[in-house]
């Protein structure tokens, strides 16, 4: 099974869920292949947000991080959180910042959380064309969740790099869960990546050096 390498310079990252490691996964890749990083939607802005939790993780320059375009105090679906601030996400104003460098997009939560009266994530997807990897929680459920998540992307013609296993805490299990999404879904597994208690900078150093990233290698190579 292979993946798609696509001509566009850079992954949108989504996930199954909320709090799966889409951001802690846009760290390695920032650090073994100096992406830059983007999440057009904040929620929770007085929490450590996305941004300033890799900016923390790795002391990389502020120049590699662009802004949100939308911000909102509460840590919630970004159609409820704008709401409180009586604001309207309005899509057409969510344009991809200029950068020189490839660019990792994070999205908020899953590809079905609403974003206003009429948009989902998934449509931010579609609008960028970016190829998507898909994050997913190795636990109970994940199988899933994720043959789920990637029916939609395939019903909606939306390319799939692959899918990262997070938060393996039984081999076997992980292993299994793997195979299934593999063989049912018809996608790559990129990686399986243990769980990690405390998130550090050297740990994150040490996994962006692990064999999984060649894939991304081979990306970047095709796309110089």
């Amino acid at each position: 099974m292979k993946c798609k390498i696509m001509s566009k310079k850079g992954f949108f990252i989504t996930g199954t869920d909320t709090g799966v490691g889409k951001t802690f996964f846009a760290s390695i890749l920032m650090k073994k292949y100096n992406f830059d990083y983007w999440k057009p939607i904040q929620t929770g802005k007085f929490t450590e947000n996305d941004t300033l939790y890799i900016k923390k993780k790795l002391g990389i320059e502020n120049n590699r991080f662009h802004k949100p375009i939308y911000t909102f105090k509460k840590p919630l679906s970004p159609h409820l959180a704008s709401s409180y601030e009586k604001i309207s996400i309005n899509i057409k104003k969510i344009k991809k910042p200029n950068s020189n460098k490839p660019l990792i997009i994070e999205g908020v939560g899953g590809i079905l959380v609403p974003l206003n009266k009429k948009n989902l994530l998934i449509d931010l997807i579609k609008k960028f064309k970016f190829p998507v990897i898909v994050v997913s929680r190795s636990i109970l459920g994940t199988i899933n969740h994720t043959l789920m998540t990637l029916e939609i992307l395939k019903k909606n013609k939306i390319n799939i790099f692959g899918v990262i296993l997070n938060n393996i805490k039984n081999k076997k299990e992980g292993c299994e869960n793997a195979k299934s999404i593999e063989d049912f879904g018809n996608i790559k597994v990129l990686a399986q990546i243990s769980s990690i208690n405390h998130i550090t900078k050297r740990k994150i150093e040490t996994l962006s050096k692990k064999r999984f990233i060649n894939v991304f290698k081979l990306w970047k190579i095709q796309n110089q």
